[in-house]
């Protein structure tokens, strides 16, 4: 190590790491630095939180707080029937950035999701997932300064490019080359890269080995070049979730209540809004399917639903024939919105509005639009969704969740009246859970690898102490963790403590940051990319 380095410690991101897929890689001799990180210091695997998906997991770990205190859950943020793309005015706790420059660390953060648009602190960043392509960065004008000095900088692959599997490679090789600028440029003490295209490159084609192999050997390359360029007394790695196989079945959650009498559903656009309804680019912040003007084939379409034939139907008719994937990448998704059958609000009793919410959310009046349960009949209802949730089989005769509960017993907080009632975990993340409705409650999954529990830790340097491990490491954990060996206090109010692998500096009263909600994303492109990557159904 070079003790003139200005870098102490450097956090280094790599979105759904898990043993299952570096322990091949690392076998082949593919990720030589990432490999002698895990070997010199210690390592292990890394719980993540529920629920384990990308917008809600990073803000947890980089707050040090479960998504009831900070306030993301997903990567939509819900007013009554009106969303948007979660951003950086949702983060209702203080970044890791932000309380080290409370005590006069400056920090240097690449491509870390859900940063947009960035807070003032001590440092430089360049926001990541969920941000804008062109996105603001912190301080002004950075982005155009990081454009001239390494070429061109995307947050996103190049979606007309002929190799997406290169694509995602040079979004990469960017990250690094950004990362080592900002390090050359603005000298931090703390650095926090984050590589997204390890995950994505799992959505869209999990089977490309070839193109998973690239993404992670140019990921070990970067990090190479950036220890060999700052030199950081400590390194720590660290995932937000792990990444596998769902070899179980889909399970459409609002069709098992609807036959369970909780769900009533209507069809011609009468009902609850698709959330996704933005692959056409005909859905803007506020507006959903009963709201914008509709076509001449919309409405033909929501004519033909309230006569039966649904979307749902028609889909199922052109599965059987083998056209189902040819027509949907065609057919506008207003006009398979129209003739779709919908959850009814207002004569609903629950219902799940987002998979990646993990849950089912109880129409409560006072609280939801078109709420009808009474409060004092909350918990029964939910008791009654908790029991029939729990007795959920798959045809075979096995338990279809792992976990049927309070939504208290995962999220607590300021911000948890805005979880679901009741949180569903499906058995080791083997089934994929959809809210469509498809007139059958089972299916094969819609994505064949998705998002898994289980992520990874590992940690190297002066400040590490490899012989004490990482115990039974949490998400939570790595913002002590950080703050540890830079000998901070971590929050009192954090749900995580430091890896045993670092001295505990105690604890400190921070005072909550609480600012008011106050950017819409309202970026058409991030939304489309979130739909192809199956966050939205």
């Amino acid at each position: 190590m070079n003790d003139d380095s200005s870098l102490r410690t450097l956090l280094v991101g790599i979105d759904a790491a898990c043993d299952r897929i570096l322990e091949p890689l690392f076998d082949d001799g593919e990720l030589p630095t990432l490999e002698s990180i895990y070997r010199e210091g210690t390592n292990g695997p890394l719980e993540s939180q529920i629920p384990p998906w990308t917008a809600s997991a990073w803000p947890s770990l980089y707050t040090g707080m479960n998504p009831g205190k900070h306030g993301v859950y997903g990567f939509l943020n819900f007013d009554g029937y009106d969303w948007d793309v979660v951003n950086a005015t949702d983060v209702h706790e203080r970044t890791l950035w932000e309380l080290l420059d409370r005590h006069g660390i400056t920090s240097a953060v690449v491509n870390v999701p859900v940063t947009h648009p960035p807070r003032e602190f001590d440092g430089a960043l360049i926001p990541g997932y969920t941000a804008p392509e062109d996105p603001d960065c912190h301080p002004a004008g950075l982005l155009e300064e990081v454009r001239a000095a390494i070429g061109e900088y995307r947050v996103y692959p190049d979606e007309d490019a002929a190799d997406l599997g290169q694509a995602y490679t040079d979004c990469v090789r960017m990250r690094g080359e950004a990362f080592r600028y900002l390090a050359a440029e603005y000298e931090p003490e703390f650095g926090f890269v984050e590589f997204q295209a390890t995950d994505s490159i799992f959505h869209e084609r999990p089977d490309d080995d070839d193109a998973i192999r690239s993404i992670y050997r140019e990921v070990d390359r970067q990090l190479g070049e950036i220890l060999e360029a700052t030199e950081p007394a400590n390194v720590i790695v660290a995932s937000d979730h792990g990444m596998g196989p769902y070899d179980g079945l889909e399970f459409r959650v609002n069709d098992y209540l609807r036959e369970e009498g909780f769900v009533t559903t209507a069809s011609g656009g009468q009902g609850m809004p698709n959330w996704a309804t933005v692959r056409d680019g005909n859905l803007k912040e506020g507006d959903d399917t009963t709201r914008h003007e509709a076509g001449v084939a919309e409405r033909a379409m929501a004519t033909a639903a309230g006569f039966g034939l649904t979307s749902q139907r028609i889909g199922a008719v052109l599965e059987r024939l083998g056209l189902d994937e040819f027509v949907a990448a065609y057919a506008p998704t207003g006009v398979v919105n129209a003739g779709a059958t919908q959850v009814d609000f207002s004569e609903s009793t629950a219902y799940v509005r987002s998979r990646i919410e993990l849950g089912v959310r109880i129409n409560l009046e006072g609280r939801e639009p078109d709420g009808v349960v009474p409060p004092d009949a909350y918990e029964e209802v939910r008791t009654q969704l908790i029991d029939a949730l729990r007795s959920v089989r798959t045809p075979d005769g096995e338990p279809v969740f792992e976990a049927v509960r309070p939504r208290e017993e995962y999220f607590h907080g300021p911000e948890s009246e805005d979880a679901v009632d009741i949180v569903t975990v499906p058995a080791d993340f083997e089934h994929f859970l959809s809210a469509t409705l498809r007139d059958e409650q089972f299916g094969p999954p819609s994505e064949p690898w998705n998002h898994k529990l289980e992520g990874t830790v590992a940690a190297r340097g002066d400040e590490i102490d490899p012989t004490a491990g990482v115990g039974d490491a949490h998400l939570f954990d790595i913002a002590p963790t950080v703050l540890s060996t830079f000998g901070i206090p971590f929050d009192e109010r954090m749900d995580g403590t430091p890896l045993p692998c670092v001295d505990a500096a105690g604890t400190e009263k921070y005072p909550r940051f609480d600012g008011a909600r106050s950017v819409e994303t309202a970026d058409d492109d991030v939304e489309k990319r979130l739909a192809d990557l199956g966050y939205l159904e």
